[in-house]
């Protein structure tokens, strides 16, 4: 099990980016959380298997149809049992 820390820059508010995200993340059986920050971006933790985290990245990549990403930062983490499920923080 691997551990992601994620900043998503872009068109990535206003645009379905969070619950499309938490969508994905569930049907890769991720965990973790999801939230938009004051500069525009979006934060997002995830974990789960090795495999699945790289699915979920390469969607984070390009996003729903309507978001642009420019820039995904991605930093590994030590996994974390505290997560249950993946929630979009409001």
């Amino acid at each position: 099990m691997i551990r992601i820390h994620l900043i998503v820059k872009g068109k990535v508010q206003g645009v379905g980016y969070r619950n499309n995200a938490k969508r994905r993340a569930d049907q890769l059986g991720l965990r973790g959380w999801i939230k938009n920050l004051s500069n525009g971006s979006v934060e997002i933790i995830a974990q789960g298997s090795e495999k699945k985290i790289e699915e979920f990245v390469a969607w984070c990549q390009k996003g729903p149809i309507i978001s642009t990403v420019e820039e995904v930062q991605i930093e590994k983490q030590e996994p974390d049992t505290d997560f249950w499920d993946f929630k979009v923080i409001k």
